[in-house]
């Protein structure tokens, strides 16, 4: 009954002052205190109570009543930050100021005119509380820190309420962040969140201990705990709504956003408390100090304290037990990529330290699990991304292919054939069922995709016979007449492909007799790319073949996919998807390194035009059946330059004469010969006679020179930073639903599609 009559209370109050049509004076406490003191409302009794129509109201009808609003409750948070909240009763104006901001901040946010009103003064304002703060103030914060890991060893007694209350704060603080999502896309806009930069300054002297306690709170949660089946659903965990508040404030929070918007906080700040102040030279600003604390992280004990942690989070999915869902699952796996993400780009020393071992295995295979799930949802279009997008990053790195020879062992629940091989067999069996098994807009991909493959093909030791196979299928679908001749791009994924075959054969040939077997069985695909036709009439007969209806792959591709799959289907009814920049291209995503004797990787500043011009010329993204997969492949320039661009004999000629088809055409010159030799000398049937033979066969001396290896390492730019901050707020949009803070308000970031 009580519970009721407060609700009833509060409500009366937001009527009134929705309905006045003054200003209330702030000194009228009576009437303020209404909204916050002897309140126990929850965030999702507030958000029912405040209604975002009324909200817009009040800024638009009564805006000085909507500016009190904030700047007492603001004022209230201010007192209890200098005085510790002793009482219960503090505690809970807290909560309640702190849920009254989170439901208005996002209907200040999306009014332009509104958005500088936090960092100006009001007319009148006193210095309450500032005293009290100087007291507490001299607390030295890092003795606080939530949870033990990086750089503080003692682990504080686990409360629950502390727990719900940083929750609801952290919550708020999210929301103060988020003005970002307010702002149009811009690749070109440095930062323009004085949120972030003022959160992450030295203006905040507590900004080292909250990161670590951020982070240290997210790696060292364990959601299966001690084990016990079904406990999560027994006890309720508040630590993991913490910990999904954390992980989104640490990602947020860890925007490289250099000094140029802090040092225009702080400005803001300055000329707003002193008049003259705004034209005197200023410093040039703090940097983010948290990517400047995760980028100095070194200590070994350390690195594997966040390495083990985000693994154990990563793989949670992954958990299989005999009793079905006895274990929890957690669902904030993209956040969990982001960060480890910019762990990786910003702390080298991280990098290193994942790839120096097999633990990057852990990493590894959660994410081909997390690609090979959401290969077929179009509403997990951008985990697609992010999840190919770390794999790029860590194929650059010579340790990281190595690593995939480590034979894969799991047994992970995915939709893929069985088979007995490495980590590496499983990265293409994954890659190859994206490829023919997903849906349309996972086509920009492709690049990525074969790139990954390229940078690893060097190092990979023995590729499985059904890894070989996908590979040649692949091959086989990609070098279709009619697929080459219907966009200007599409020859670059055989270049790919004939990469990947010549890296192997050269600096892997010991070991490879599965693949090498493939590209005997399969010699005629090479062949015919060999002897592509590119007279105009050929051209437009294979172009005429496209069009015909009912024309699927050939019955030899066909064959080769030989995966009990599950098909890609569409995403389900009433799903939401957060619209993404358009994916980077390649050439403007990685950037060519050339591997020298000793292991050192050189920068290549121009293509060499014996190479494949797949790093040089990228491909786009587009719409159209073009591929003869089970997936179309679509581009952009095939759909926007349509009306004037066409196969021309010029134009095939031109890529045609570099297909680095030698060394392969070498390899079949002499091993066709010798393989149907033994076949017909010894009356072979039997592949394994035959991998024997080319197990112990050696074409040293018989292929050309070696090629340089070329890797295409990473490159960040301002287009993979205009992604990676619409997809981590499309992320957080979509995650935080309870209270569904930006809900229904002008988000201008990205469009919210129901499909």
């Amino acid at each position: 009954m009580g519970n009721a009559d407060t609700k009833l209370h509060f409500r009366k109050a937001v009527i009134q002052l929705t309905t006045k049509t003054q200003p209330v004076e702030p000194s009228d406490d009576a009437f303020w205190d209404q909204f916050w003191a002897d309140t126990c409302t929850t965030v999702q009794d507030v958000f029912a109570l405040v209604p975002a129509a009324e909200i817009r109201a009040v800024r638009e009808e009564s805006p000085s009543n909507l500016a009190t609003l904030c700047y007492k409750a603001v004022e209230r948070l201010v007192q209890a930050a200098g005085c510790g909240c002793p009482s219960d009763s503090e505690r809970q104006v807290v909560l309640n100021c702190s849920r009254l901001l989170t439901r208005v901040l996002p209907y200040i946010f999306e009014d332009a005119d509104w958005r500088g009103f936090f960092w100006s003064t009001v007319p009148g304002a006193g210095a309450s509380g500032d005293s009290a703060a100087e007291d507490i103030g001299s607390i030295d914060s890092c003795e606080y820190i939530w949870e033990a890991g990086v750089g503080f060893a003692q682990s504080p007694p686990l409360n629950y309420v502390h727990d719900l209350n940083r929750t609801e704060l952290l919550k708020l603080l999210l929301t103060c962040l988020s003005e970002a999502m307010y702002l149009p896309p811009s690749s070109e806009r440095r930062s323009l969140n004085p949120w972030v930069s003022f959160f992450c300054s030295s203006e905040n002297r507590h900004a080292l201990p909250l990161f670590t306690s951020l982070l240290n709170v997210v790696c060292a949660y364990d959601p299966v705990g001690y084990g016990i089946p079904y406990n999560h659903l027994l006890f309720s965990d508040q630590r993991e709504q913490l910990v999904e508040q954390a992980v989104q404030i640490l990602i947020v929070s860890l925007e490289h956003e250099g000094g140029s918007a802090a040092s225009a906080a702080l400005r803001a700040l300055d000329s707003c408390g002193s008049p003259s102040g705004g034209e005197e030279q200023e410093p040039a600003g703090p940097d983010n100090l948290f990517v400047n604390y995760l980028s100095r992280i070194h200590r070994e004990e350390d690195l594997s304290f966040i390495l083990k942690g985000l693994a154990r989070l990563m793989n949670n999915p992954l958990v299989q037990t005999y009793l079905p869902h006895s274990a929890k699952k957690i669902q904030f796996h993209q956040e969990l990529l982001i960060l480890f993400w910019k762990f990786c780009d910003y702390n080298k020393k991280f990098l290193f330290f994942v790839l120096k071992s097999s633990d990057v295995l852990d990493v590894l295979v959660p994410i081909l699990f997390s690609l090979n799930d959401a290969r077929a949802d179009q509403s997990r279009v951008g985990l697609m991304h992010i999840g190919v997008f770390i794999l790029l990053l860590l194929s650059g790195e010579r340790n990281f292919g190595v690593r995939l020879n480590k034979p894969y062992a799991l047994r992970v629940p995915m939709d893929i054939a069985v088979f007995t091989g490495t980590h590496a067999d499983l990265l293409v069996l994954i890659f190859h069922k994206i490829i023919t098994g997903g849906h349309q807009r996972l086509q920009p991909l492709f690049d990525c995709l074969l790139t990954i493959i390229v940078n690893i093909s060097p190092y990979l030791k023995s590729l499985s016979m059904l890894a070989a196979n996908k590979l040649l299928h692949l091959l086989e679908a990609f070098s279709t007449p009619w697929f080459l001749f219907s966009s200007p791009q599409n020859h670059h994924l055989v270049f790919f492909l004939l990469e990947v075959f010549n890296n192997i054969i050269q600096y892997q040939f010991d070991g490879n007799c599965n693949l090498v077997y493939a590209i005997i069985r399969k010699r005629n695909v090479f062949h015919q790319l060999a002897n592509l036709p590119s007279d105009g009439a050929s051209i437009q007969r294979a172009l005429q073949r496209k069009k015909k209806p009912g024309v699927s792959r050939s019955n030899s591709a066909e064959a080769e996919s030989t995966d009990e799959s599950t098909p890609a289907v569409p995403a389900g009814p009433g799903s939401l998807k957060a619209s993404l920049e358009a994916t980077p291209e390649i050439d403007k995503i990685t950037e060519k390194s050339q591997v020298s004797l000793d292991g050192t990787m050189i920068t290549v500043a121009e293509p060499d035009s014996a190479q494949p011009p797949a790093a040089g010329e990228s491909i786009l993204e587009g719409d159209g059946e073009v591929c003869p997969t089970q997936s179309a492949r679509s581009r952009l320039s095939s759909v926007s330059s349509s009306a004037t661009w066409s196969a021309s004999t010029d134009w095939v000629s031109s890529w045609k004469s570099k297909l680095p088809l030698q060394t392969i055409m070498r390899l079949l010159q002499v091993l066709v010969p010798q393989v149907e030799k033994i076949c017909i000398d010894k009356g072979l049937t039997d592949e394994s006679e035959i991998l024997k033979f080319l197990q112990h066969g050696t074409l040293v001396g018989l292929l050309p020179v070696p090629h340089p290896i070329l890797i295409r390492k990473y490159q960040a730019n301002a287009g993979t930073a205009m992604w990676f901050r619409t997809y981590m707020w499309g992320v957080i949009y979509l995650r935080n639903v309870d209270p569904p803070i930006w809900y229904d308000t002008d988000i201008r970031l990205f469009e919210i599609q129901r499909i």
